[in-house]
């Protein structure tokens, strides 16, 4: 058993699938984030064209 214990510890295989899926989630969530906050700025300023053109028509 404990033999089997050593090997599983040193056993190597499957790291660099476990690295580039924590990679890839960071990734993601760092691209939630920025969408997240690019979304809320340009809802802002599209409100406030929208608020500016409010009284302005078309010839």
């Amino acid at each position: 058993m404990g033999q089997i214990l050593s090997q599983l510890w040193t056993d190597q295989t499957g790291q660099g699938m476990a690295e580039y899926g924590l990679l890839t989630a960071l990734i993601a969530i760092a691209a939630l984030v920025a969408v997240k906050t690019l979304g809320e700025t340009l809802k802002e300023k599209f409100q406030d064209l929208n608020t500016s053109l409010q009284g302005v028509t078309a010839k």
